[in-house]
């Protein structure tokens, strides 16, 4: 299947997963002690949507795959993050290994488009 729009890339799917989750996790009123770390957090899983979505209109899929690297870092900056909020205590065991899952997801995700673009296919063909 083509890739008409960045919205037909799984990547950026889960990403936008991952943010919604992440989104629903840090309004929990754990968080409202520790605005930065909610602040953070939401930033990278929006980020990491962002960098795949501003990458696909890049012009060139060298300057894509650049892109879609920054979106990986961005979701291993949420995977971080996250050991924080349950050290803190901000979120249970089971919904850190959720959120958590969901970011690997979305990295293996980003990564394998990235091995995709490498080989030389056009995801518009």
């Amino acid at each position: 299947m083509a890739i008409r729009r960045f919205e037909d890339i799984e990547a950026w799917q889960s990403a936008r997963k991952l943010m919604n989750r992440i989104y629903d996790a840090t309004s929990a009123i754990a968080f409202n002690d520790d605005r930065d770390l909610r602040r953070q957090l939401r930033r990278a899983s929006v980020s990491s949507m962002a960098n795949i979505a501003e990458g696909f209109d890049g012009g060139s899929d060298g300057e894509f795959q650049r892109f879609l690297r920054m979106a990986q870092r961005s979701v291993t900056e949420v995977e971080s993050h996250l050991y924080v909020a349950l050290d803190r205590g901000y979120v249970e065991r089971s919904q850190f290994d959720a959120l958590y899952a969901q970011a690997l997801e979305t990295r293996r995700l980003i990564g394998g488009f990235i091995k995709y673009l490498r080989s030389g296919a056009s995801p518009t063909e």
